[in-house]
């Protein structure tokens, strides 16, 4: 059997040992076909099947209603940074943005290149440790959507509620929390996610999108950015990312086979309170956000005495626990504990992290 490390790589991430299997047995002779998944054009009936059923699953999972329109595309979530405006924002209007961290700062200073945008609420008062509360928001009236980022992967904060917009359409970056709870789609105008977290290998983002919101894109959109002309070739205007959109499904399907999204809620809960939970527990380790406001996702934490920084990181590796080192923006460790990041990889880190405090303190 192939050895696995625990790997808490905030992305490209931890995949399911199961679903890679899969993938393994199926990459030489996909159904009996003699070929490879990635050698089958995206027009045959049988990846059109494949597409298909991928987005069937995905709307099983996350409940999606009838009048949203699920789009498999390139360019990551950082594209979309620009393709939201361009798609959503007429010549003369104005869109709300939050900042609670890094990356709502890029779509903040994308969507500037495009559109005027107001930026409602920030983090920067709380050393972005803490997510401004609802009443610290001053959205603008007439604007024409509200952007806010769930889970800021970098800094370790999530959202805990869902932001009040009225009638304005809701736009979510996604990306590192998706699929790790149960998620109301219908209270959103867009959301948007890119793959490497908890949907598969990079080059993929998915985009749910309310259908009424379609058309609405700038004569100077790009074709091939414009979400209408995506959904109108159900997402192959031209040659998708096949292999990656194959795995998303193999992924939807796994959680399936977990139970769906409130079984892995259940499981993400306890793997993140085993980890704050001695992390809270000792002054060895210091975790700075606002308990309201911790990530389930992403768990950034230093050490008491950052000389030690690089023989912790040996060690982990020596004691087969990989990429937890933090973002090169803010340094000391992150743990990124996304679905295919099991509660026994969670236990073990936190072993680990108990010896090198007795080791070390």
């Amino acid at each position: 059997m192939t050895k696995r490390n625990f790997n808490f790589a905030a992305g490209p991430a931890a995949l399911p040992t199961s679903v890679l299997e899969q993938a393994q047995a199926e990459l030489l002779d996909w159904h009996g076909k003699g070929m490879s998944i990635m050698e089958i054009s995206h027009r045959s009936a049988d990846y059109i099947e494949v597409a298909k059923q991928a987005e069937q699953d995905l709307r099983d999972l996350l409940l999606i209603p009838s009048n949203y329109k699920v789009l498999f595309l390139q360019g990551g979530a950082s594209q979309q940074f620009a393709q939201i405006p361009l798609n959503l924002l007429a010549e003369k209007q104005q869109a709300d943005y939050i900042d609670t961290g890094i990356w709502s700062r890029k779509a903040i200073d994308e969507a500037k290149k495009i559109a005027n945008i107001h930026v409602a609420a920030s983090g920067k008062a709380y050393d972005y440790f803490a997510i401004p509360t609802q009443d610290e928001w001053q959205l603008s009236k007439g604007a024409a959507y509200v952007h806010y980022t769930s889970n800021e992967t970098i800094g370790g904060v999530q959202f805990d509620w869902l932001p009040a917009v009225a009638d304005v359409p809701l736009v979510v970056d996604a990306s590192s929390d998706i699929l790790s709870r149960p998620l109301d789609v219908s209270k959103y105008g867009v959301i948007y996610a890119g793959a490497q977290k908890n949907i598969g290998p990079s080059g993929l983002v998915v985009v749910i999108i309310r259908e009424d919101l379609l058309g609405k894109a700038r004569t100077s959109c790009p074709t091939m950015l414009n979400y209408q002309v995506a959904a109108e070739h159900d997402s192959m205007f031209n040659t998708p990312p096949t292999f990656a959109w194959y795995f998303a499904g193999l992924i939807f399907k796994w959680l399936k086979q977990q139970g769906g999204l409130e079984a892995i809620k259940k499981i993400n809960e306890e793997k993140k309170n085993v980890l704050y939970t001695y992390i809270d527990s000792t002054e060895f380790y210091i975790n700075p956000i606002n308990p309201a406001n911790r990530s389930w996702m992403n768990v950034p934490f230093r050490l008491i005495d950052e000389k030690l920084d690089k023989i912790f990181l040996a060690k982990a590796e020596a004691n087969g626990l990989f990429n937890l080192k933090g973002h090169r923006s803010v340094g000391g460790m992150r743990a990124s504990i996304y679905n295919a990041v099991t509660l026994e990889a969670v236990k073990a880190l936190v072993d680990f992290m108990k010896t090198f405090a007795k080791e070390h303190g």
